[in-house]
């Protein structure tokens, strides 16, 4: 799917909305099912994605026709003009639901890895006992995303925090200027698998929602300033025109 009309599609939703670990070379066998591509990069081509629930923990799962999580930025040095790469999963949560505020745009969970900053100050990803050295291990994060054309025509951003606004945010919060959260969650590699568990106070919003998958890269606006953090290249949708099909435990 090209770059430009994800923007668009995202845009169209917000109007519309308020198990087991994988085998290491198998998906998941439930979800959103996608053709594998040769013109995508192997770790980044999604061929199944899906979330399903045991007890009151989300299972966030995807496969790939390569090895997951084999492919990261490429380290610049500097944090202006530097990149973002991300497994993701859109999904019609409210953001409300980990503790933003309601209707501020599509909340979706995701994977990345950036090795030029940190954005999980509470958490020692690679346990060398500093905090703020592992962006480059991949990790996890609740985002809110929004279409911006200063990011570019037809682009994306994740939202941005208005200079002297307050809004409602999580306690995990990095505390950057958009609306993201570190909340710790580990994820796991295994073959062409990645899974990450997440607990919820209240399973069953989540089991009443859908959700898509999407790998993407994304870039630190040069000047570092609003639009901070911009979607660049859309690798893969799992649906392909991410109508958000996929439905947790089915």
């Amino acid at each position: 799917m090209h770059s430009s009309k994800l923007p668009l599609l995202l845009a169209a939703l917000l109007t519309g909305i308020g198990g087991n670990a994988l085998a290491a070379d198998a998906g998941p066998t439930a979800g959103v099912s996608t053709k594998a591509d040769k013109t995508v990069k192997a770790p980044f081509d999604i061929v199944q994605t899906r979330i399903s629930t045991k007890g009151n923990v989300a299972i966030f799962q995807m496969a790939v026709s390569g090895k997951a999580g084999a492919s990261r930025p490429a380290k610049s040095g500097k944090l202006a003009g530097s990149s973002v790469f991300s497994y993701v999963w859109p999904t019609t949560l409210d953001p409300s639901v980990v503790g933003f505020e309601p209707k501020a745009g599509i909340l979706a969970f995701a994977v990345t890895a950036h090795p030029d900053f940190d954005d999980t100050p509470l958490f020692d990803e690679n346990g060398d006992g500093k905090l703020g050295n592992d962006g480059g291990v991949w990790h996890s994060h609740w985002v809110v995303l929004q279409p911006d054309a200063a990011c570019g025509k037809d682009a994306l951003k994740v939202v941005d925090i208005p200079e002297g606004t307050k809004p409602r945010l999580p306690k995990t919060w990095p505390g950057l200027p958009i609306l993201i959260d570190s909340p710790g969650w580990t994820p796991t590699f295994t073959g062409r698998s990645v899974e990450v568990r997440v607990p919820f106070d209240d399973i069953g919003v989540v089991e009443a929602s859908n959700f898509d998958g999407v790998t993407a890269a994304l870039r630190v606006n040069a000047s570092v300033h609003n639009p901070l953090l911009c979607v660049v290249n859309v690798f893969k949708v799992a649906s392909g025109n991410l109508s958000l099909p996929g439905k947790v435990n089915r």
